[in-house]
């Protein structure tokens, strides 16, 4: 039976090999020093730099099944939380060898799914003594335990900065990305005297850990603020579903993360800030031009109320041909329009206009499917033949309700019609297509104005007014002209919607850039959404390590070798602790290679060899103390963890610490262990081969299903 079992072991789990070979290719995505990657098609010999493991596997070609799972794995995580997609696609190679390691050991499916499951779950709620509540890094600083002069005049190296970044001489840290508010200065007037970051009037945190002589309340505490900080349930994500309410559903929710207090005194604005520099992990440009969206969503904030942070107020503009340091923050809505769009500006500009939202297709041939859009259905023509002379006449009736209207500036959903923008273009009325929901309801909300979803629709009450075009000026006061596309500003007398300008010179780098801006963005969101966050700089995963090697230890033991657990299929009546400790050090070692190959990553190690000395010595010295979260908790105060300091901010004097999200970290490794676990009892199922027949007519055939 051992052999029958061993040799059907070796002629399947082809879905779990094929997952650990690809998760392969994103080792070096892993950790906050990231190695870019080009990606170069072979027929068109035209390359993509990715810097992520959901554009990695995006420009791969995907053909088998498990490869197909894991994009929709990745994509799922990403859609949800914009983060730990590189952590997911690690943990998905590691712990498949790990299943495929304990397959060799012949250890049956049902043990390997059972444990790795138990464990994954202990170890998620044993990681929670190291969330942090948002309201205490508030209160931290405030208590005025911080240095005041910690980061002044720090020049940073961001490590997050690509190959093609390398001569880039980076700015200080106290030095914020510009707001571009020359032509709204009525709006902006007091916010440019508040552009100096808030960082350089706090540093180090007050100790985590106590005395052992000292009963007063710990920022971890582990009585009531635990509780309340627990108080959100995990859910197993069942490899794809979400935990709750999608990403575009919660920017539609118009969701606002507040830091708790009774009004936005500068101590909490300030707590925000901070936050945003320890979830960047190094990314510095990217965290510059969050603090500026932040300090103006701050300033805009009414008089006696807290300080908030509006994710869907904030869009991103992305301009090719620019250096990076022009890249900036501008209030209102900026975009790219054609020059010939461009010209109807110039007519355009500083007045007062008349602007209509259409939340459909400026066509002729668009039809509203209904308030929920039928995905199951199938287009037989989507240009029907119309009579000679119908285009024409819908062209002018059109166009005439936009006259009569006095309708200057028109924002639409969907596409237009060339030819209606081409006659809009000679009356000096200006459309512009593809804007999405967000900007929409932001215009709606600041002038008035009404969605419609024809033109036929249209009545005085639906359209808006106080919108004001204008060019787009860079931060030295130039208008930009691009060439092919032309950067323009629409403003509202205040309207809170914010465009983040990311500019660079290479255009392979523009999604990078981008994607690593909303990257920071979401985990502030999700940071103040969950109201607590995870110690960050392997603490979490370091305390994983040592609580999976406790619990394998303790299944060592003689007096838990009694305990026997029994499966439905007679080959598998065996004891589950037979095997317990065997599957806890697999599913271990998964976490010791994530650690360890961080740590080369950042430069904390020369090599695998050494980091796992490190790390060993890390455990030895957990062990001995008695207590492992008390001594990584103590470690990472001092800024020990693993070599010493987190980070580009690190000097030897003082550190920043790192923080990371708490629901997007634990939902990644349950959506990794699910995976393999899906992949594993799959290919259990599926048996292909040569040898089929002979399988089929063996004594063990009746345990196998045949596909």
């Amino acid at each position: 039976l051992p052999m029958a079992f061993r040799d059907v072991n070796a002629r399947r789990h082809i879905g779990l090999q094929q997952l650990s070979s690809l998760a392969l290719a994103g080792r070096t995505l892993l950790g906050p020093m990231k190695s870019c990657k080009f990606i170069v098609d072979e027929s068109t010999n035209q390359s993509t730099l990715i810097c992520s493991a959901v554009r990695l596997i995006e420009n791969l070609d995907l053909t088998s099944a498990s490869k197909q799972l894991l994009n929709e794995t990745i994509q799922a995580q990403n859609k949800e939380f914009r983060t730990g997609t590189s952590t997911l696609l690690f943990l998905v190679g590691a712990w498949s060898n790990a299943v495929l390691e304990c397959l060799q050991q012949n250890i049956p499916i049902s043990a390997i799914v059972s444990v790795m499951s138990e464990g994954l779950d202990s170890c998620c709620e044993r990681v929670q003594c190291l969330q942090v509540l948002v309201r205490d890094i508030k209160k931290e600083l405030c208590s005025g335990s911080v240095s005041a002069n910690a980061f002044k005049s720090e020049t940073c190296q961001t490590g997050c900065d690509s190959l093609l970044n390398t001569q880039k001489d980076y700015l200080a840290v106290e030095e914020v990305i510009p707001i571009n508010s020359r032509s709204h200065r009525e709006d902006c007037s007091d916010f440019n005297r508040c552009l100096l970051s808030p960082l350089g009037s706090f540093g180090l945190f007050a100790s985590h850990v106590k005395p052992a002589g000292d009963k007063s309340k710990s920022m971890i505490s582990e009585s009531g603020d635990t509780a309340r900080c627990n108080k959100q349930k995990l859910t197993h994500s069942r490899y794809f579903s979400n935990l709750g309410k999608s990403h575009s559903s919660s920017q539609q929710d118009n969701f606002q993360g507040c830091l708790s207090g009774p009004s936005a005194d500068p101590c909490e604005c300030y707590g925000l800030a901070h936050l945003i520099m320890a979830l960047s992990h190094g990314n510095q440009t990217s965290m510059k031009l969050l603090q500026s969206v932040v300090t103006y969503q701050q300033e805009k904030t009414e008089h006696g109320h807290s300080c908030k942070f509006n994710i869907a107020k904030i869009v991103t503009c992305c301009l090719l041909g620019l250096p990076e340091s022009y890249s900036s923050v501008s209030p209102g809505f900026v975009t790219l329009v054609t020059p010939e769009q461009a010209t109807v500006i110039h007519r355009l500009e500083d007045k007062p206009l008349r602007i209509l939202l259409m939340d459909g297709d400026l066509t002729e041939q668009y039809r509203h499917l209904g308030f929920n859009r039928a995905y199951n259905v199938r287009t037989i023509l989507e240009h029907p033949s119309l009579p000679k002379g119908t285009a024409g006449l819908w062209l002018s009736s059109m166009l005439d309700i936009l006259i009569s209207f006095e309708v200057n500036l028109v924002l639409v959903k969907g596409n237009v019609c060339e030819n209606l923008m081409e006659r809009c273009i000679a009356n000096s009325i200006l459309v512009i297509g593809s804007v999405t929901w967000d900007v929409l309801y932001a215009f709606g909300e600041a002038t008035s104005a009404q969605l419609v979803t024809y033109l036929t629709q249209l009545n005085a009450s639906c359209v808006g007014s106080g919108a004001q075009v204008r060019r787009w000026k860079a931060c030295d006061g130039r208008a930009m002209d691009l060439g092919e596309l032309v950067p323009i500003r629409i403003e509202v007398q205040g309207i809170p919607l914010l465009t983040v300008v990311l500019t660079t010179t290479v255009a392979s780098k523009m999604q990078l850039i981008e994607d690593q801006f909303w990257t920071l963005a979401y985990r502030l969101h999700h940071a103040l959404h969950d109201e607590k966050v995870f110690l960050g700089g392997g603490a979490v995963e370091l305390l994983c390590l040592s609580h999976l090697q406790m619990l394998a230890e303790q299944h060592l033991q003689p007096a838990n070798k009694n305990v026997v657990r029994k499966f439905h299929s007679p080959w598998q009546s065996v004891s589950v602790t037979e095997y317990t400790s065997v599957v806890l050090q697999a599913l271990a070692i998964g976490w010791k290679q994530y650690l360890s190959l961080v740590m080369c990553n950042t430069a904390k190690a020369a090599s695998q060899l050494e980091a796992c000395t490190s790390l060993d010595h890390h455990l030895k010295n957990a062990a001995e103390c008695g207590s492992p979260s008390a001594y990584i908790l103590k470690e990472f105060q001092r800024g020990d963890l693993f070599g010493g300091g987190s980070g580009p901010f690190t000097d030897h004097r003082n550190y920043l610490k790192i923080y990371d999200n708490v629901t997007a970290k634990t939902e990644a490794w349950r959506r990794a262990l699910d995976l393999v676990l899906l992949v594993l009892q799959t290919d259990a199922e599926i048996i292909v081969g040569p040898k089929r027949n002979q399988l089929l007519n063996s004594h063990v055939s009746d345990e196998f299903m045949f596909l």
